[in-house]
């Protein structure tokens, strides 16, 4: 398949069963919700090293959040709800708690499965905090030096979809860096899902296991362009550059409307071809195959 000069290898992205939280952040500007979320959402780029996958899923207009101010959705996930729901409480109470002005909401209140927030991070106020329930949802005002801090009590967890992705390759870094801006730019117009890691790109796309004993992952070497020559490559003829855009979502529908989106944004004559990360189709439940996905967008 070919969209203008760029091939669209016949493979398939395979992504895995991940559990997902919203959380509503806001603040009393732009620029304190710009530093909340960025505290948030640090070190979120994978799961194989951090404690959940996290990054905006959109920005909210004070018309659209529980108290009228500026805020963002965020999308935080992880492999179990457990290890997730304490994630998003520890980053909560870090970055979110000691950020001025930020308050901070369920996005999912009507999932059943429910993990603790505000029900932790009250104890901060050592005795001195409060709790309101407000149309059936419990809140804590825990007392801070600019006033308090507004946290739900709980967030609600569901089922979600990691690891839909594919593969640009290009024929120098320039161009390649391009497509990847505006892949990432056309994914982050869509809601319910999110783009990661750093500017929304992973230049370490990886395998899983490695040569040394212990360790989870290691890079493509397929993928690597200084490795032609020395490893069977999966790199189209005339590629000098490979980056990897990894895509979270809520459900397989919303992951592949996604990853059709970015890879017709990044399409262009300095992009040779698109492939996508799989591991034989043996480790993830969710194929997305190339071709599949596009025809259906």
């Amino acid at each position: 398949m070919l969209i203008g000069n760029t091939q669209i290898s016949d493979t398939f992205a395979e992504a895995f069963r991940l559990r997902f939280t919203r959380i509503v952040v806001t603040a009393h500007d732009e620029h304190w919700l710009d530093a909340a979320v960025r505290a948030a959402c640090g070190y979120g780029t994978s799961v194989i090293g951090c404690d959940a996958e996290i990054g905006v899923e959109r920005p909210l207009s004070a018309g659209e959040t529980p108290d009228g101010r500026v805020g963002a959705a965020l999308l935080a996930f992880g492999f179990a709800a457990d290890a997730l729901g304490k994630a998003v409480a520890n980053r909560t109470a870090q970055c979110l708690l000691t950020c001025p002005t930020a308050s901070v909401f369920d996005g999912l209140p009507t999932a059943e499965e429910r993990g603790p927030l505000g029900d932790h991070i009250r104890f901060f106020g050592d005795g001195f905090e409060k709790s309101k329930v407000v149309d059936g949802r419990r809140f804590w005002r825990v007392p801070v030096m600019d006033g308090e801090f507004l946290v739900e009590e709980s967030i609600g967890i569901a089922k979600g979809v990691g690891g839909g992705n594919f593969i640009l390759q290009g024929t120098n870094l320039d161009e390649t860096l391009a497509a990847a801006r505006h892949a990432v730019a056309a994914i982050a117009a869509l809601p319910g899902v999110i783009t990661p890691f750093p500017g929304g790109v992973v230049r370490s796309g990886s395998k899983v296991g490695s040569r040394y004993g212990g360790l989870r992952a290691s890079t493509n070497d397929a993928f690597c362009p200084g490795l032609a020559g020395r490893v069977a490559t999966a790199l189209v003829p005339g590629a000098a550059c490979g980056l990897e855009i990894v895509i979270d979502g809520i459900d397989e529908p919303t992951v592949a409307a996604a990853m059709a989106a970015g890879i017709r944004a990044a399409a262009a004559p300095g992009i040779v071809g698109i492939s996508a990360g799989n591991y034989g189709g043996k480790l993830g439940k969710f194929h997305f195959h190339l071709h599949q996905v596009l025809n259906a967008s």
